[in-house]
């Protein structure tokens, strides 16, 4: 039985959100619905499989079957290709290095099934699990809409300033996070193409709003700066999500009281500010498997 798609989240270190590549939209597709699927109570190896299906990326995306079924098939062949640059270690750890490698190490597409199977990359591995810190979160439906490869980065960059409601990034720095190399060398073309359709497809299909603007270096626009935040209906439509889930799932957290086998006595007491339940219980099952 497949994995719904619909209530997963992605997490990603801050080092991956920040790396230099590039994919398209159904490449990104595919990516993020496998790293929706790692476990984060349990540790990832490069042997593991992860599979997604036409028919799950069409219900994740309101397209239809046969739009997803080719899309899929021209991605999956594309994927094995693509490069990543990472310029720091994940959690923060080690001596920061430039390295180039690839997201996946196995790629392959199951025509009978319509189904793409893949397995990270070796050096991926440590960029997806096992995060306790210096990582981003949000909902894969929050992007599961969005048809620009832009749109999709520019949210992770500014999700993983959530709390900050601000962030600056020189237009050099994102024009090589995207990978644009020779594309849109004029910045009104740059701005038209890459960050207009961006942030209006952030406002459109998220729960964030943003505003940008621009900063000069002399005559130059050298940086841009956003301003974002939870939509105003955010706050409620969350409500009643966390209440229907609480009605489906209060029977069984009220039996156990523990997540990752921790009461939640332990966990609000230790606590990090702005940790969830759930992060917080995952830092205390880590930190106790070092000890």
């Amino acid at each position: 039985m497949e994995r719904p798609l619909d209530t997963a989240l992605i997490y990603k270190s801050n080092a991956l959100v920040e790396a230099s590549y590039r994919l398209s939209v159904y490449e990104q597709r595919i990516v993020l619905a496998c790293i929706a699927q790692v476990r984060r109570d349990e540790s990832l190896t490069d042997q593991q499989l992860y599979t997604v299906s036409a028919q799950q990326i069409a219900d994740m995306t309101g397209t239809q079957l046969g739009t997803a079924y080719q899309n899929l098939k021209a991605a999956a062949s594309r994927l094995y290709r693509r490069e990543v640059t990472l310029r720091e270690a994940p959690n923060g750890r080690g001596g920061a290095k430039v390295r180039l490698t690839r997201w996946v190490q196995t790629v392959e597409y199951r025509e009978a099934e319509g189904m793409v199977a893949l397995r990270f990359g070796t050096d991926m591995v440590p960029y997806l699990s096992q995060l306790t810190e210096q990582f981003t979160r949000y909902a894969l439906a929050d992007v599961a809409h969005m048809d620009s490869a832009h749109a999709i980065r520019l949210y992770e960059l500014l999700c993983q300033w959530r709390d900050a409601g601000q962030r600056e990034v020189s237009v050099e720095w994102l024009r090589d996070a995207f990978q644009l190399e020779d594309k849109y060398p004029a910045i009104k073309d740059f701005k038209k193409r890459v960050i207009e359709p961006a942030v209006e497809q952030i406002n459109e299909l998220t729960p964030l709003w943003v505003k940008w603007s621009q900063r000069k270096t002399g005559r130059r626009v050298s940086h841009l700066l956003f301003a974002f935040g939870k939509k105003p209906s955010e706050k409620a439509a969350k409500a009643r999500k966390a209440k229907a889930s609480g009605n489906a799932k209060g029977k069984d957290k009220s039996a156990s009281g523990a997540i990752y086998g921790i009461p939640r006595a332990i966990i609000e007491a230790q606590a990090r500010t702005g940790e969830s339940y759930e992060d917080a219980a995952l830092r205390l099952l880590n930190e106790a498997k070092q000890r």
